[in-house]
């Protein structure tokens, strides 16, 4: 049975990782504009505020780790109030050493290591709307020890160095939405997830995507009604059920077509379509263009 959670992170393609440790003394604060790009730290010691748009502030304490899918504005302080200093995270060149906010002399209140990477997916912002906005875990000792091997083969220049990056981004990113709460989560794929009878679902649609599902063939691996799994299942997900099916076709097929090397038949086989036109006809409604043309203009990728 195919594991929803991890193909949704496979297909983002995480990528281009760069980190930096972070260090604050005295009283300090600094406002970072939207940036877009997800983003990561983990707390190596002290503690800090952090309050992003749109959230309650928390207070991060050593061993914490935090993801934000898509990065948005955001001040981070010390314990003790101070004016934030405007940065914008889009215009900063990337420093050589570490960063310190606050009095630069003597030894820091707060440590942490934090960075940032990019999605490869065409179809990233899907992928990124079924994951929460911020993700804050506690006391998940691996994930310390994960951001550290990220930064280690981030800052060396080793064979395959890439190829490590992208997998050890994989292995984080599911390690830290194993940890994340899922009581009170928002419309995604975690809360879904959490729903042990919509699991099986999504473990069914995710396992076949090619069969011609239909919302009561769905609703029996829930063990639902037909009304009772719509409901759940689109308050779950924040989709209805042939909604989500559709855009997780698409974003296969996109993939498969970036890879230059699969036949139109075939991805429209492998999407559930009994012909290449009917699934063109498709494809062309719902991405605003035709299969070829998308193709033809995108840059290959290599799974």
């Amino acid at each position: 049975m195919v594991d929803p959670l991890a193909e949704v992170i496979t297909l983002l393609k995480p990528r281009a990782v760069y980190s930096k440790v972070i260090s604050g003394a005295g009283a300090w604060a600094v406002r970072y504009s939207e940036f877009g790009q997800p983003s990561f730290c983990t707390m190596l010691e002290g503690e800090c505020v952090l309050a992003v748009d749109g959230q309650e502030p928390i207070t991060l304490l050593a061993g914490d780790f935090l993801l934000m899918p898509a990065t948005p504005g955001f001040t981070m302080s010390g314990v003790a109030s101070a004016a934030p200093v405007f940065k914008d995270p889009k215009l900063m060149p990337a420093p050589e050493g570490e960063i310190r906010h606050g009095d630069p002399d003597g030894p820091p209140d707060v440590r942490m290591l934090g960075g940032y990477f990019a999605f490869d997916s065409p179809d990233a912002a899907l992928m990124v709307s079924l994951l929460p906005a911020l993700l804050h875990v506690r006391g998940v000792g691996r994930l310390p020890m994960l951001v550290q091997l990220v930064r280690e083969e981030s800052i060396e220049e080793r064979p395959g160095r890439e190829l490590v990056l992208g997998r050890l981004i994989e292995v984080l990113l599911i390690e830290a939405l194993r940890g994340a709460p899922t009581e009170g989560a928002p419309p995604g794929l975690l809360r879904a997830l959490a729903d042990t009878r919509l699991a099986a679902a999504m473990r069914h649609l995710h396992g076949d995507p090619a069969r011609a599902w239909t919302v009561l063939e769905l609703a029996q691996k829930a063990a639902l009604s037909r009304s009772a799994f719509f409901e759940r299942f689109s308050r779950a997900v924040g989709l209805p059920p042939m909604e989500y099916l559709l855009a997780w076709r698409m974003a296969m097929a996109k993939d498969l077509l970036r890879r230059k090397d699969v036949a139109l038949a075939e991805v429209a086989e492998r999407v559930g379509y009994s012909s290449a036109s009917t699934f063109s006809t498709a494809f062309s409604r719902h991405v605003g263009q035709a299969p070829g043309q998308y193709a033809r203009q995108q840059q290959p990728v290599f799974a």
